[in-house]
């Protein structure tokens, strides 16, 4: 099986752009996939060279379905390979694709890169990838071009947006008055939100309250005059402190 630089460097055929450090980044979760029948959703087509790309990556198995707002598009179709023309920035038709395949295995944000579309396919589609699934964007150094949208640290942008999915990550550990803020569905359904240059990638997967446990027998006292001013189990301490934490 040919390696991804060696499809990328030899790669000829319809115009493919691609910032270079993206590439290792793609064979990192993208690799598990290669050769299995599964559901990969790219947003973005311009001149159809990513869709070739990806379809010799993956192998002749994958069922590919992109999205663009050029009507043009409409001509890379093929026997595996469903296109859908319009914004990704109106939710309404992000919801009719949404009912018109099946739910997705990698979701690919390789579109506009402005803000509003970011946020708004974020929003329709990240509930449409499968559990075990992944969600990534790329192209984020938008968020920091005035044009897209974008400015550093500026409410609003996408950087910006999937910063406060940090916080959702561990809402298990929200007292009352956050938990608001802090629990919701990335609480539950993502394991993990990983950042690279110019990507974010979401790992979904069934996440349960994180149980802190102990395993074998204390040997040492561990600094708990300074903590609590007397000796004391210090296992027995962390798991007060974890409980008082939740109330």
């Amino acid at each position: 099986m040919e390696s991804i630089q060696h499809i990328f460097e030899n790669y000829s055929g319809p115009l493919l752009n691609k910032w270079d450090n993206y590439i290792d980044v793609y064979d990192y979760y993208f690799a598990p996939y290669r050769n299995k029948e599964f559901v990969f959703l790219e947003i973005g087509i311009s001149h159809g060279g990513s869709l070739q790309f990806w379809q010799q990556y993956f192998g002749d198995k994958v069922k590919i379905y992109a999205i663009d707002v050029n009507p043009q598009c409409k001509r890379f179709e093929r026997e595996n390979v469903k296109i859908f023309i319009g914004s990704q920035e109106d939710p309404e038709f992000l919801e009719s694709v949404k009912k018109s395949i099946p739910p997705i295995d990698i979701l690919l944000d390789d579109g506009g890169h402005t803000m509003k579309q970011q946020i708004t396919t974020f929003n329709v589609l990240f509930d449409h990838v499968k559990n075990n699934g992944i969600y990534m964007c790329e192209d984020l150094h938008t968020s920091y071009y005035k044009n897209y949208g974008g400015g550093l640290r500026k409410t609003g942008t996408f950087i910006e947006f999937s910063k406060r999915h940090i916080d959702n990550l561990h809402g298990w550990f929200a007292k009352k008055r956050r938990r608001q803020q802090m629990f919701n569905k990335i609480t539950t359904s993502v394991w993990g939100i990983h950042y690279y240059n110019s990507i974010v990638v979401y790992l979904k997967g069934t996440v349960n309250e994180p149980r802190n446990l102990f395993k074998g027998d204390e040997t040492i006292t561990i600094g708990d005059y300074a903590v609590f001013g007397q000796k004391k189990s210090i296992t027995g301490q962390i798991k007060k402190l974890i409980s008082g934490k939740r109330s």
